[in-house]
C-alpha cells in the first residue's frame, strides 16, 4: 500500500487513503449505483468527475486495493470494476457519513433516500447490504455486472431512489 505515514493514527492513516475528493465518491458510485465501467462512472456522476480525474483515481483505488480490474467478457475493450472488501466494510462509515450529512447539510430528498434507509436499517441491513455485496462484486463479478447477480438491498435502495425521482419531477411538472 503506497501510503504516506505521518502518524499511525488510524483517523490520518484512513484520511490519507480516502481523504481526497473523489476516492468515496468513486466507491459509493460503484457501491451504491452499481456502476461498473469507466464510462458509467463517468458519465453518471452526479458531481461531474472530469475523466483524467476519474482515470487517476481508480489506478490508485486500485493500488490501494479498494478495487479490482477484470476484462469484460461482452466487450473487449470494456474492464469491469468491483469493490474488494475492504471497500465493502466501508458500507457503515457511508451510513455515518450519509446520517450526519443529513442532520446538518441541505441534502436533496432524491439524493439522500438511500442514506435514510441505511441509517433506519442499522446495522442488520448493513451486514445484509456487505454480504450481498461480497456476491455480486467478489464472489461474480462478472454476473454482478451484467445483472445476472444482484442484491435485494442495493434493489430496495435503488427503489426508494426511484420513487424519490418520480415524485420529485411530477412535483415539477
Amino acid at each position: 500500500m503506497d501510503i504516506e505515514l505521518r502518524s499511525g493514527c488510524p483517523i490520518n492513516l484512513t484520511m490519507e487513503v480516502m481523504g481526497d475528493r473523489w476516492s468515496l465518491i468513486i466507491i459509493r458510485d460503484i457501491m451504491f449505483g452499481n456502476r461498473r465501467h469507466f464510462r458509467e462512472l463517468l458519465t453518471h456522476s452526479e458531481e461531474g468527475i472530469a475523466s483524467n480525474i476519474l482515470a487517476a483515481r481508480l489506478k490508485r483505488l486500485l493500488s490501494l486495493g479498494f478495487i479490482s480490474k477484470r476484462d469484460d467478457p461482452s466487450h473487449s475493450q470494456k474492464a469491469i470494476y468491483s469493490l474488494t472488501e475492504p471497500a465493502i466494510q466501508l458500507v457503515p462509515v457511508f451510513a455515518m457519513i450519509g446520517a450526519w450529512g443529513r442532520r446538518h447539510l441541505p441534502v436533496s430528498e432524491e439524493l439522500s433516500i438511500r442514506a435514510e434507509l441505511l441509517e433506519e436499517g442499522g446495522p442488520p441491513l448493513w451486514d445484509e447490504f456487505m454480504e450481498d455485496l461480497r456476491q455480486i462484486h467478489i464472489v461474480d463479478p462478472i454476473g454482478g455486472a451484467n445483472g445476472t447477480c444482484t442484491s435485494a438491498v442495493l434493489a430496495k435502495l435503488t427503489a426508494a431512489f426511484l420513487e424519490v425521482r418520480a415524485r420529485s419531477s411530477s412535483q415539477v411538472s
